[in-house]
Parts: structure tokens; C-alpha cells; sequence
């Protein structure tokens, strides 16, 4: 009897080797040429079609999560994964970790594709990199889904606590950014508290319900929306006094001190920029900014934007303690840090007169670089 092998590895590695003939473009294939390796990913038997990409492992192995969603095509998933992918490297290094950024994505509707064959196939890939890549939970994924992918390798953090992990990491990541808030709040109006400020959140899902409750327990007023209706009704009915308006455009046009986009990335426009009333935006969502002239854009406009990478790292701090043998209380710890973090980071960006998307980044270039650079010191007897 034979047998039909079907995993598919298509693989690009894109560091100093690369061929120095293929044509520079703009888009993806400019940011490609920041990535180290991008692997591509298919079971036929199982229906796995993913990506994973590496973007940098200067710092150390390239840790980030696993995405599933059901992308229109392999083009938007492969999009997604390299702006994911890069994020991460800027979101560990400004967090203080010692790992390179990487990002994962499987291409389907995680309700009805998900299973068990499709996860241990994908532990199969991830395995493949021997190391080079740490994967954990992401939207559509949970601590359950790395139980499952770790039964094929030793590279899934982020798991469940039967099985000797931290649990749900958007604890944490809520946790950090509203210590980024507070941060932010200090900045503008000199009290690290949202104490009878205005907030809304876009967003009240896995990290957008546990942020709320920060907000209300610090004595702010708190806005919702989400377009799932049943994650609105949840939080409305744990906490009374929050107010829910119909949509996203809703609660921008509402009188905010404080929005916090903590759902999809892309979620600042200009056309967002111009309508926010808000002094602050701060919220858990990845690549918020859908384009670099959003940043100076909010500068102009007097809002202070508290970077998203920057704020919502609670959640990788709490997966990368899980390496170490998880302790709360430690991963709480080194997620508090997050507000002298997001306050250095302002304050570069005042000091030099840049946004603070600008700042962050140059905050993480610098440790990435001086802490790269210790590979070549040589340390003889």
C-alpha cells in the first residue's frame, strides 16, 4: 500500500544572501526585504493553508502568535503576516525581551476549518524551523488550539494552565494597556489616571472586556461597541454603567477624552483622525495606524498617540514568563513596566518634536542594534 506525503513547504529566505538581481518594488515586496524568512504552508488532507513569517531574530528567537482567519486570498493573508511579523519584532524589543518578532497565519473561518489534524499539522511546520520561531495565541486562536500544536513541537507558549501554561494572555495585554494609558494620561493632563475621563472602547472581546474593567474600577466613564452584539451584551450586563452606542462611527463622533481601538488594526484613518474628539488614543489593536501620514496627522491635531505595540505587549510579556516557567505575579510585574515605557516613549517624541509612532520605533531600533551588536565581541582567556 503507498502513501501520498502532502505537506507542502514553500519557502523564502530573504536575508543578506538574497539575490541581489530581483527587481525592488514598493508593497510587499519591499517589506519583504526586511524579513529573514517567510515560509508558506499547505496539508491538503487537513485543509491547512498558512504562513509563517520571521521577520528578525536578532534579539533572540522570533516569538509571536498564530492568526486564523479567513482571509479573500493568499495575497491578503501574506500581507497581514509581514506587517504582523515586523510589529512584533518592535513590540519585543520595546518590551525588554530577549526575542526577534514573528507572526503566523491560517487561512480559513476558525468556526468551521479549525481541527484537530489542521493544528498538529501546523505544529509540523513550526517544528520545521527548529526554534527559530515561538508561536502563541492570536485573534481566531486559543491557549486549547497551542495544547494541541504542542503535541507536534516543543515551540507553542501561551497554553492552558492544565497543561502548564499562563492561560488567557489578554489578562495581561488589557492589564499593560491601561497602564499605557495611564502613561498617556499623565502626558496630557499630568495625573496618571482616567479618573472622570471619557473613554470609549472599539472592541470589547478578548482584551477590550478586561480593559473595561481597569477603566471602571479607576473611576472612568466608559463607551462600548463591537460587532459581535453578544460581546456588548456581556459587558453591559457585568457593568451596568457602561453605555453602548450601535457602531465604531458612533462612538467616534461621541465626546471621548480617551479612544481605544482594541479590534482589528487598520482602525485610524485620516478620515478617523479628523473626526476623533478625543485627547488620547490608546487601545490593544495591532497596526492601528493605516498609514504612516496618520501619525504625523495626529501630531498635528494635538492627539497624543500612545503607540500599539508599545501598550498592548502585556500579552507576549506574560507568554514569553510561560518560557521560563510561568509566574502571574512576576509577568504582572514586568507588564507594569509598560507605563515607564510608554512615558519614555513620549517623552522622546516631545523632546524631539516626532510622533510617537516615530519615538517607538526609534526606542526599539536602538536596543535592537546595541544589543545585536554583542555577537561580534569576541572574549578570549
Amino acid at each position: 500500500m503507498s502513501t501520498t506525503h502532502t505537506l507542502e513547504r514553500r519557502q523564502m529566505t530573504l536575508g543578506p544572501d538574497r539575490d541581489p538581481d530581483r527587481p525592488q518594488r514598493d508593497g510587499v515586496f519591499a517589506r519583504l526585504e526586511g524579513h529573514e524568512q517567510v515560509v508558506h504552508c499547505e496539508d491538503r488532507e487537513s485543509g491547512l493553508r498558512a504562513i509563517i513569517a520571521v521577520h528578525s531574530t536578532a534579539l533572540g528567537p522570533a516569538l509571536g502568535g498564530t492568526r486564523f482567519h479567513p482571509y479573500a486570498d493568499e495575497q491578503a493573508a501574506l500581507e497581514d503576516v509581514l506587517a504582523l511579523s515586523r510589529g512584533m519584532t518592535y513590540k519585543n524589543a520595546l518590551a525588554g525581551l530577549d526575542h526577534g518578532g514573528g507572526k503566523a497565519v491560517i487561512i480559513g473561518d476558525p468556526r468551521t476549518d479549525k481541527s484537530e489534524v489542521l493544528l498538529r499539522a501546523y505544529g509540523r511546520f513550526v517544528a520545521s524551523l527548529g526554534g527559530r520561531y515561538v508561536t502563541a495565541c492570536d485573534v481566531g486562536t486559543y491557549s486549547e488550539d497551542m495544547d494541541v500544536v504542542a503535541r507536534e513541537c516543543d515551540f507553542a507558549t501561551g497554553r492552558t494552565v492544565e497543561h502548564g501554561g499562563a492561560g488567557d494572555s489578554s489578562v495581561l495585554t488589557a492589564y499593560g494597556v491601561f497602564q499605557g494609558m495611564r502613561a498617556a494620561a499623565e502626558s496630557v493632563w499630568g495625573a496618571p489616571t482616567l479618573a472622570g475621563r471619557t473613554v470609549g472602547v472599539a472592541g470589547v472581546g478578548k482584551v477590550g472586556r478586561h480593559l473595561v474593567r481597569h477603566l471602571l474600577e479607576d473611576g472612568a466613564r466608559v463607551l462600548v461597541t463591537d460587532v459581535w452584539q453578544p460581546a456588548v451584551d456581556a459587558v453591559v450586563a457585568s457593568h451596568p454603567e457602561v453605555r453602548a452606542v450601535p457602531d465604531t462611527d458612533a462612538l467616534i463622533a461621541s465626546p471621548l477624552d480617551v479612544y481605544a481601538p482594541c479590534a482589528l488594526g487598520g482602525a485610524l484613518d485620516e478620515p478617523v483622525t479628523d473626526a476623533l474628539t478625543a485627547r488620547i488614543v490608546c487601545g490593544a489593536a495591532n497596526n492601528q495606524l493605516a498609514g504612516d501620514e496618520v501619525g504625523a496627522r495626529l501630531l498635528d491635531r494635538g492627539i497624543t498617540y500612545a503607540p500599539d505595540y508599545c501598550v498592548n505587549a502585556g500579552g507576549v510579556v506574560q507568554v514569553a514568563d510561560e518560557l521560563d516557567g510561568f509566574s502571574f505575579e512576576r509577568a504582572q510585574r514586568r507588564a507594569a513596566k509598560i507605563f515607564d515605557t510608554t512615558r519614555e516613549v513620549l517623552r522622546v517624541a516631545d523632546a524631539e518634536g516626532i510622533s510617537p509612532a516615530v519615538a517607538a520605533d526609534r526606542v526599539a531600533e536602538q536596543r535592537i542594534a546595541g544589543v545585536s551588536r554583542l555577537g561580534a565581541i569576541r572574549v578570549g582567556r
